[in-house]
């Protein structure tokens, strides 16, 4: 009995190794596809690159004000005030410190 066991215990493992190798499937082959096809479809003009002329539209007032606003993004905000109540045990009012 305990020698059936073993032999059908390196059976299965056996055919788990062999079905591991396996050739890859369809998905996997696949993988990715789509989404670099969304990329590509999602740009707007792919020979962008190839252009070195400077961009128009904005004047250097609006252009410094977006660029001072995006660098105070990254700093950090000042801390909130906190607020904490105290209740005395004998039912008087709570008092609001800062």
């Amino acid at each position: 009995m305990r020698k059936t066991i073993a032999i059908i215990v390196s059976l299965s493992f056996t055919a788990g190794l062999l079905i591991s190798c396996a050739a890859p499937t369809r998905v996997e082959m696949d993988y990715g596809t789509s989404h670099k096809l969304q990329i590509v479809n999602q740009t707007a003009n792919p020979d962008a690159e190839k252009n070195l002329a400077p961009v128009q539209g904005m004047d250097s007032e609006a252009s410094a004000n977006t660029v001072k606003r995006y660098h105070k993004e990254f700093e950090k905000p000042e801390k909130a005030p906190s607020y904490s109540t105290s209740m005395g045990a004998s039912g008087s009012s709570g008092s609001l410190t800062k």
